[in-house]
């Protein structure tokens, strides 16, 4: 039998996404390292072409990109977001949300594509980040001293932590006793990419309808200088199927009406996916040396494109706090490091979480009458400067405790 192959790092980092390798990334600018695992394989992240699938990114978050190195390869991949237009249904009482010259953007539009690839080609680099992909778990321990991985070829990775980026269906979350609040929304996320007569002028439009937000997001032209957005687009989840049934030509005009012609003639850029929506959220989200970030310790609503920019407080939070505890010279395990992190994350989370799932109930009621008193209470925020820079503040992502990497600086 041929021996197993072992290898320590401080952290092993369990899902290679987005917000797995952003995690590896952040610890690794700071001296920590880490083994990713991830099932995918990176061929797949590696691959040319667009699949229509886009991120908001805030400018908190685009901070931290910069803070750990990440800045010169997004440089001008992103599209400003210099406005956002929020309306009920197309009714009048639109709410506009411009920020001030010395503001700077709300955030940026990258595709996903881009920033996997971008990420993932940061962690290759890396001499602080071993990546396992593709790879099959086979075993996962935690006791008092370390954690310990062992993969499909045999090897095993030990570490000080085991931190859980794997996703909403989070086996690792499920294995640990970690238990979730969560229900579905009677509606599925329609999302793609369109070509547009008109120049988009760097504005979010967010058009609220009774069936759900429908949300159109400026991206850059393409190469040949053509106007692009990408669509997210609610549907109860009956009514989806059918749209997605439509023809290019069907679809495409379907979503004129929808943006009441405000960018001219649309045709679709990509192709179009969809998924049903829902809400989770955990009450604990860490255990005996485990840590859980991004969407294993919470999903929401699209409503407000906040949630991968949630997962990124997840991770600039959890790696201000590991930081501080190697200074302090304690083991990346401690109980009280996980506290901290555990204390700093919940009320910021819930919180979000809760605004999301308010919004998406508010605006989801039929009626002439809750669209009136919707509209008047966007009127009155629309003249009430201090709640502007309020909702404003959200969209950079700049609320509440801020970690230091969101702030622009190191730990």
């Amino acid at each position: 039998m041929a021996q197993s192959e072992s290898a320590s790092a401080d952290v092993i980092i369990i899902g290679g996404g987005l917000i797995g390798l952003a995690q590896g990334l952040a610890l690794a600018a700071h001296g920590i390292s880490s083994h990713i695992v991830d099932r995918a394989d990176p061929a797949v992240m590696m691959a040319d072409g667009f699949d229509g699938r886009t991120s908001a990114i805030s400018s908190s978050s685009m901070k931290m990109f910069e803070a750990i190195g990440l800045g010169g390869a997004l440089s001008g991949k992103g599209c400003p977001i210099e406005q956002i237009w929020v309306s009920d249904g197309l009714k009048p009482g639109e709410l506009d949300f411009v920020p001030g010259e010395d503001d700077g953007y709300l955030g940026q539009m990258f595709e996903n594509k881009l920033l996997r690839r971008t990420l993932l080609a940061a962690a290759q680099d890396s001499e602080l980040i071993h990546l396992h992909m593709p790879a099959q778990i086979t075993e996962k321990l935690r006791d008092a001293g370390a954690v310990r991985v062992t993969l499909d070829n045999g090897s095993i990775l030990t570490g000080q932590l085991l931190i859980v980026a794997e996703g909403r269906q989070s086996q690792t979350r499920e294995e640990a006793g970690l238990k979730i609040a969560h229900w579905q929304y009677d509606h599925a996320a329609i999302v793609g990419a369109i070509f547009h007569e008109k120049a988009h002028e760097n504005i979010a439009y967010e058009i609220f309808y009774p069936t759900g937000p429908f949300a159109v997001l400026p991206m850059l032209d393409d190469a040949d200088g053509r106007h692009r957005s990408a669509i997210v687009w609610s549907q109860t989840r009956g009514d989806a199927p059918a749209y997605l049934k439509l023809s290019p030509r069907g679809f495409a005009a379907e979503l004129e009406k929808a943006m009441g012609h405000m960018l001219g003639a649309v045709e679709l850029a990509a192709p179009l996916s969809s998924y049903p929506l829902g809400f989770h959220h955990a009450g604990q989200i860490t255990e005996q040396r485990l840590a859980l970030i991004g969407d294993s310790a919470h999903g929401i609503h699209p409503i407000a494109g906040q949630g991968l920019n949630l997962g990124l407080r997840d991770v600039a939070s959890l790696t201000e706090v590991l930081v501080d505890g190697v200074r302090l010279g304690l083991d990346l395990g401690d109980a009280q490091l996980l506290e901290r992190y555990g204390k700093w994350r919940s009320v910021d989370t819930m919180m979000v979480a809760v605004a999301t799932d308010g919004l998406n109930r508010l605006f989801s009621v039929p009626g002439k009458t809750a669209s009136a008193v919707r509209r008047l209470g966007m009127a009155m925020v629309q003249r009430t400067k201090p709640a502007k820079a309020f909702f404003m503040s959200e969209a950079r992502g700049e609320s509440g405790s801020l970690p230091k990497l969101l702030k622009g600086s190191a730990i």
